[in-house]
This record gives C-alpha cells, structure tokens and sequence, in this order.
C-alpha cells in the first residue's frame, strides 16, 4: 500500500476545484490576486447582546484563576504520598445537594 500516493491524490483533488475555470496551483492565486473588486463593501457587522456578553464573561475568566494552585498542589502531594482521605459524607452530601436541584429544574 503507498499512503505517500493516496496523499498526493487527496492534495490534488483539492487544488483541482478551488482553481476550477483559471487554472491550477500558482496560476490560480496569481490569477485571484490579480483581479481588481468592481466594488468595496459597505457591510456592517454587529453583534448580538448575547455575543458582546459572552466575550465579556471569556475575558473575565480569562484573567481570574480558574482553580488555587496551592490546593492542587497540596492535595496532588496528598495523594502521591498516600495520606489523602476522601470524606464519603461530604461527597454523598454534595451529590444529594446535586440531584435535588437538577430534579427542580
């Protein structure tokens, strides 16, 4: 079996219709670079509420931790050397605590 081949076939397959009607490979991208617009645009672009929020809320996060390193680390030191206890009432409290609100929605 040649992959290298079959590769190559896919690659040109591609090439082949973005050039399709002015040529293929460099020929092509002369050829779009080439070509004057008849027109500028005059599109505008605006955002939804929606939109403006989530890019606040990304940038928020973005910039406050997301997690205390110390802890991590503390618990992963924990954990290596074998002293980290799991407080099963806490965990089952937590899942409890979980279930009921999914179970309200």
């Amino acid at each position: 079996m040649k992959i290298n081949d079959s590769i190559k076939n896919k690659v040109e397959l591609g090439t082949d219709k973005l050039g399709a009607g002015k040529g293929t490979g460099a020929n092509a991208v002369a050829n779009n670079k080439a070509e004057p617009s008849a027109s500028k645009s005059s599109e505008n672009v605006t955002l939804s509420p929606i939109s403006v929020q989530l890019q606040s809320i990304t940038s928020d996060v973005s910039t406050s931790g997301v997690f205390d390193a110390e802890k991590v680390n503390a618990i992963k030191s924990a954990i290596e050397s074998g002293q980290f206890k799991v407080n099963s009432e806490k965990v089952a409290d937590g899942l409890i605590d979980t279930v009921k609100d999914l179970l309200k929605k």
